[in-house]
Parts: structure tokens; C-alpha cells; sequence
């Protein structure tokens, strides 16, 4: 094939690839048959390869006369990513500045803001894990208006394994259609790493991500939100597109009260939820080491109250039956701190808050 057909022909197949990612069936019919006109072209000029060039030609007429059938594929594909959610700012303890600094950068990408002012583009969350990221994503999604798609990374190089670049073009395709919108990136983690060690389809997955984030095409009204456990294995070039990086730490004494205060909801106590938070922040507990304490708790007291749970030839006749409470008392408490181990040390937590100083917000 001649240089500069060949040349003109990717041209045109990047071309009508980027038109199904955007949903645009018109513009990817156009650029179908500009591929298979070149195509007949080159079959008429090189009579030796003429019968390979006519398929090839044959198969672009095709593909242009199925072109809406195509865009819908890859529409249904992306548009299932769009996420409700009924979490609430309520639900979420502790975390008042996160929540703040989070609520203004995607309410001015909502908004019309003044003269050539620009929000941000890409928000990090950053932190220990448990600490409530996702949950802080998902808050967001249940008290907002705008269209929330949410990515979990290894769900993308997994189920869509060779073609991850391309739905991430799909989903800012969708972004963009569907404006104002949040794009939550989660387990960033699984690309957040030195990119010499990637694999290549996260290395293709990261690039295109990066690319929509960078503003080769429009992205107004479009923010990408990401979460993180590990900021340090971000690199420079990621970090220049995450300029607002918000810190999401372990909860202090007041953070862990109102989280202890929404697990236990509607259940009587006989202990203070103050004493429950001193332990917990001293066993540096994040939402979810709280979160498991109090189900262990309950557990404890269930059990007291149940004897019949805990006897497996007994435990099938309890089906449906009303079981026997008592206000929670320090004992079920106590059983549950021995129970609740965090996998957070104090030099990790240091390392969180050095990069913090350094590069968040």
C-alpha cells in the first residue's frame, strides 16, 4: 500500500473510532466510507492486490450501514456506569473540610461561573484506607444533579481486556453528552503506579484517561474525581492533572462519635458514644474499623440476649422470630475493641501526612 494512502486510511479509521466513542452516528458513517472509497481507490490502482482491497472496501460499507447499531452498543455499554446512589452528606461522619472543599469544586463545575474563571478539572482523594473516600463519592452521586459515572479500574482492564482506552474515551464521550457530570475513578490504586512497572493495557487505560483530563477536546462542565490509598506511587505527570488533592484522614474524637452515632442508630445504649470515640481514635480505627466494631457489638449483645444463635442444631428455629434486645452496654464494646484490629501503624499514618503537607490542599 502506498505511504500516503496508508497514512490517510489510519487516519480516517482513528477518525471514525473516535466518532462511535462519542455516540456520533452521522460523523462515523462518514468517515466508514471514506475508508472504503480509499480502499476501491487502491484496489483500482494496484490491480495485484485488488480482490484484498475490495473485501477490505466491502467491510466499510458494512460497518457504515450498521454504524447505529454499533454506537448503541457502545452507548449501552458506558451508559450503565451512570450511578444513583441514596448516601447522603448525613451519612457521612466526620471529614467537615473534605466534604466542604469536594461540595465547592464540583458545585462550580456546575454553576456559570464568572468571565474566563476555570474550575478544577480533577479532584484526589487521598488517604488511609476506610477512611470513607468511596463513601464521600457516593454522597456526592445521592445529593447531586448532575449525571455521576462511576469507573472502578479493575473492573475496566478486566472486563473490557484490549479495549479499556476505548471505553474510557466512551465514558468522557458520555460525560460530555450528559454535562454537568462526575467521573469517580475508583481503586485508582490499580494505576496509580511508576508506569515503567504497568501492564500495557493499564498503560493505554492511564493515557487516554490523562488525555480527556488534559483538554484536547472540550471538557466543560465534565470534573474527574479519583480516590487513592497510595498518593506517593502517583507520578508527576498525574499529579499535575489532580491539582485540588484533599486529604480524607483518619476521623478524630468528633468525626468518630457522629460515625458511631450513624451505626448505631435506633438502638438503646448504656455507654457514651464520647468513650466509644476516645478508644476508637486511640486504636487509630477508621470509618470502617468503627463500622465492624459496631456490628460486633451488636453481635455480642444479640448473642447474650439469643443463646439459640449460637447453637447450630437450634440457630434454624429463630427464622422469622423477633429477637430479644438489651441497650448496649462497655462489655460488648470491649469484646468488640479486642476484636477490630486497624491495619493502620503510626509510621504510615506520618507518611500520609508528610505527603499532605507537601501536596495536598
Amino acid at each position: 500500500m502506498k505511504v500516503a494512502y496508508s497514512s490517510l486510511l489510519h487516519r480516517y479509521e482513528r477518525l471514525y473510532e473516535r466518532a462511535l466513542e462519542e455516540g456520533n452516528a452521522g460523523k462515523a458513517r462518514f468517515f466508514a466510507l471514506q475508508c472504503a472509497g480509499l480502499l476501491r481507490k487502491l484496489a483500482s490502482e494496484e490491480l495485484q492486490f485488488s480482490h484484498y482491497y475490495l473485501k477490505l472496501a466491502e467491510d466499510w460499507e458494512r460497518k457504515a450501514e450498521n454504524v447505529e447499531v454499533d454506537v448503541k452498543k457502545r452507548s449501552n455499554g458506558v451508559e450503565r456506569l451512570i450511578t444513583s446512589s441514596n448516601v447522603t452528606w448525613e451519612d457521612v461522619g466526620g471529614l467537615k473540610e473534605a466534604k466542604k472543599l469536594l461540595a465547592q469544586a464540583v458545585g462550580m463545575t456546575m454553576a456559570k461561573v464568572p468571565g474566563g474563571f476555570k474550575p478544577w478539572k480533577g479532584v484526589l482523594l487521598f488517604g488511609p484506607p476506610g477512611t470513607g473516600k468511596t463513601l464521600l463519592a457516593k454522597a456526592l452521586a445521592g445529593s447531586m444533579k448532575a449525571t455521576f459515572i462511576g469507573v472502578k479500574v479493575s473492573d475496566v482492564l478486566s472486563k473490557y481486556f484490549g479495549e479499556s482506552s476505548k471505553i474510557a474515551s466512551s465514558i468522557y464521550a458520555l460525560a460530555r453528552q450528559k454535562a454537568p457530570s462526575v467521573v469517580f475513578i475508583d481503586e485508582f490504586d490499580a494505576l496509580a503506579m511508576k508506569r515503567s512497572s504497568m501492564e500495557d493495557a493499564g498503560r493505554r487505560l492511564l493515557g487516554t484517561i490523562l488525555a480527556e483530563m488534559d483538554g484536547f477536546q472540550d471538557s466543560g462542565g465534565v470534573i474527574t474525581l479519583a480516590s487513592t490509598n497510595a498518593p506517593w506511587d502517583l507520578d508527576e505527570a498525574m499529579l499535575s492533572r489532580f491539582p485540588l488533592r484533599i486529604y480524607v484522614p483518619l476521623p478524630d474524637e468528633e468525626g468518630a462519635r457522629e460515625i458511631f452515632a450513624i451505626h448505631l442508630r435506633g438502638l438503646p445504649l448504656r455507654v457514651t458514644l464520647e468513650s466509644l470515640a476516645r478508644v476508637a481514635v486511640k486504636k487509630l480505627y477508621s470509618g470502617r474499623e468503627i463500622a465492624n466494631a459496631c456490628t460486633f457489638a451488636v453481635l455480642h449483645m444479640l448473642e447474650e440476649m439469643n443463646p439459640e444463635l449460637s447453637d447450630p442444631l437450634k440457630v434454624g428455629s429463630i427464622a422469622g422470630k423477633e429477637l430479644t434486645i438489651r441497650p448496649l452496654e462497655a462489655k460488648d464494646f470491649r469484646y468488640a475493641f479486642k476484636r477490630v484490629k486497624s491495619p493502620i501503624k503510626r509510621e504510615l499514618l506520618k507518611k500520609y501526612e508528610r505527603w499532605a503537607r507537601e501536596y495536598g490542599v
